[in-house]
């Protein structure tokens, strides 16, 4: 077991840094020593900081923690990091990470690099080759830390089910998701806009998932990582449901396997974290649910504690080749997990 490392959270009092707080409760590797947030929580005890959402309770030691700026000086300040876990907004990430990364690992939720071309969008069962990246963007950049980002959500689930799809020849997607309220943060979309409704627009969340698996999905040539070739068409949808991001999807493939063969390839899926036993790892990545009515949200999100994307309603399609539904756990798997995760890749592999 590596020796522990102690991480910092950018962003900490919103619903992803939430969810790290409470992933990294008891973690064998990682320990939180610092939490960083907006100039308006800076100076403030977490406990006041921060409108805890989580299910668990706020734990007490997190509680009474003063939260720091989220600049490397208030941080450095704050506490001795050696990675920092970065979930702040889009718009802002850009040139902190940055500033981050000249020193530390940082591992980021944030859009703001994740089409970088030296930067890994990674899924640690799927694309842990491209962490090799990493010395290129040293390089390129000159820092002596690096960024390594999560997809989006929604990507995430999607692309895991991909992965084993593309020993058929995968050339076409169709997918359109019914996704949780938790994904717009708190407090999210309003009340009255989301009872007794289904909101059909979700903001660059349909070009995020048509862009970002064709990198996910890309293969590495040792400098580079060239995109892979289908083609994604994605329509996405805010639902009334607090966890857990329904997708159903629709594949075209350049063979012809039996719907045994591919619920196969999705059962028998494993990667580099199940290999290596990593502690946030699940035993299984895809679950296959047998049932005509599952997955659904309420039922299976919580899958592998949140880490498994569960798939359902595998079937023959007239016009494409397949169809299937597939649920994650959009503030684990999607979220805070995938960060966790990738870290520990990063660790055992000795980049972090």
């Amino acid at each position: 077991m590596p020796s522990k490392r102690k991480v910092a959270i950018l962003g900490a009092t919103g619903a992803i840094g939430q969810r790290y707080i409470q992933l990294l409760q008891g973690h064998p590797w990682f320990q939180i020593e610092v939490l960083a947030a907006s100039e308006r929580s800076a100076g403030k005890k977490y406990r006041d900081a921060c409108n805890w959402t989580m299910e668990s309770e706020l734990p007490k030691e997190i509680a009474d923690m003063t939260v720091a700026d989220a600049n490397v000086e208030a941080v450095q300040k704050a506490g001795n990091v050696d990675l920092v876990f970065s979930s702040l907004p889009g718009d802002l990430a850009g040139p902190v990470e940055e500033e981050f990364a000249a020193a530390y690992p940082v591992f980021s939720k944030a859009s703001a690099h994740r089409m970088e071309t030296d930067v890994p969008l990674l899924i640690p069962e799927v694309n842990p080759d491209h962490l090799a990246l990493i010395p290129v963007q040293q390089k390129n950049r000159g820092w002596k830390g690096f960024i390594t980002t999560d997809p989006n959500c929604s990507t995430i689930q999607m692309a895991m089910t991909l992965k084993p799809l593309m020993q058929f020849g995968l050339t076409q997607v169709m997918v359109t998701t019914m996704q949780a309220l938790s994904g717009a943060g708190y407090p999210g979309v309003p009340s009255l806009d989301i009872l007794d409704n289904v909101v059909p627009y979700i903001g660059k969340e349909e070009d995020k998932m048509e862009s970002e698996s064709n990198k996910i999905l890309g293969s590495f040539d040792g400098k580079a990582v060239h995109d892979a070739r289908f083609v994604v068409s994605a329509s996405c949808n805010r639902v009334h449901v607090k966890d857990g991001h329904l997708e159903s999807v629709f594949v075209s493939l350049a063979q012809n396997p039996s719907v045994e063969a591919v619920a196969e390839a999705f059962r028998s899926f494993k990667g580099e974290p199940q290999q290596l036993k990593l502690p946030s790892a699940p035993e299984n990545p895809i679950v296959v649910r047998e049932e005509a009515n599952r997955p659904q949200p309420r039922f299976d999100r919580d899958a592998g504690k949140g880490m498994s994307v569960s798939v359902g309603r595998l079937r023959k399609d007239p016009l494409m080749s397949l169809k299937y539904m597939c649920l994650g756990h959009n503030t684990i798997r999607g979220g805070a997990g995938a960060g966790v995760l990738s870290a520990e890749l990063a660790v055992a592999k000795g980049l972090a």
